[in-house]
């Protein structure tokens, strides 16, 4: 980005008067965390249906005040942001667009984004309006007592409009995460959910599998190599099995490519094929690199 597009943006950016937040999670809680620290709401609000999390999020300063009654949680806020799993979040979006603003605009925090978009633009919401996100940024632990307020700082959020979508309004959701310290890339819902399932749904499966096929009683040699591979396997299973059931159809075209891969590793070694070897390993080289360090 240049200096001038940087200045830009800054001088676009808005503060907000009041935001709720639907369901204060670590995603959740960090941004409400992030929006408090930067001085970017006067209000954060944290809407759920779990009182001793939402305890958790007001006592950590997530949020500056929580509310189980969603139309109460919603009615003010002029952005609303729907963290919960992403199985509920076209019905909480519905939900909340019942009680909301006309002008209010109301983004996500899902980690698929086809079913979402299509969801919700099947039956128009009720009131304010949707744009699509999905902030690449998290960690293996949850709840809002992991929640940070740099969570987002230098990380990645993908901002998924549609063909209906206004420019205006994905312009703001877009400074939105910028304010947050976020890189915002723009694509559609379909193209975001093919390259989620090869670099980040694939791996917690590939990763899972590594964790699950090593027999315990080599844990105790496992190393930093080890340790990093399988770091995500630690993430909640059933926040992964949703994730994986709402994005199958991409997830099994990334496994089945994985599985070709990992076939010709086998052939090589079983044929002593030292040639084929050095091939394989030096393509995965060069994509590792092309990300630099």
């Amino acid at each position: 980005m240049t200096r001038s597009k940087a200045v830009n943006d800054q001088a676009r950016m808005k503060s907000w008067d009041t935001v709720a937040v639907v369901g204060v999670g670590l995603i959740g809680g960090s941004i409400g965390l992030a929006l408090r620290e930067r001085g970017l709401a006067r209000n954060v609000v944290g809407v759920g249906r779990d009182k001793e999390r939402l305890g958790i999020a007001e006592q950590c300063g997530a949020v500056t005040s929580t509310t189980t009654d969603w139309s109460e949680g919603v009615q003010d806020a002029e952005l609303i942001v729907v963290c919960t799993p992403v199985d509920h979040v076209v019905d909480h979006v519905r939900q909340v667009s019942q009680s909301c603003q006309a002008s209010a605009l109301i983004t996500d925090a899902g980690s698929t984004k086809g079913r979402i978009c299509r969801g919700i633009e099947s039956q128009p919401i009720t009131s304010g309006v949707f744009v699509g996100s999905h902030p690449m940024a998290g960690s293996h632990k949850s709840g809002p007592e992991h929640a940070r307020a740099d969570l987002f700082e230098g990380s990645l959020t993908v901002v998924t409009p549609t063909e209906r979508t206004r420019e205006e309004d994905t312009e703001q959701i877009t400074l939105f995460w910028k304010s947050l310290g976020s890189h915002v890339v723009r694509t559609s819902p379909e193209e975001h959910d093919r390259a989620v399932a090869a670099i980040s749904h694939l791996p917690h499966v590939v990763a899972s599998a590594l964790a699950a096929s090593t027999s315990p009683e080599h844990l105790p040699l496992a190393g930093t190599g080890w340790r990093d591979t399988t770091r995500v396997a630690a993430g909640d299973a059933e926040l992964w099995r949703q994730i994986l059931a709402d994005n199958r159809d991409h997830v099994l075209q990334s496994l089945d490519n994985f599985a070709k891969v990992l076939t010709e590793y086998r052939e090589a070694l079983a044929a002593d094929g030292q040639t084929e070897l050095i091939k394989l390993l030096e393509v995965g080289k060069r994509n590792r690199d092309s990300l630099g360090s």
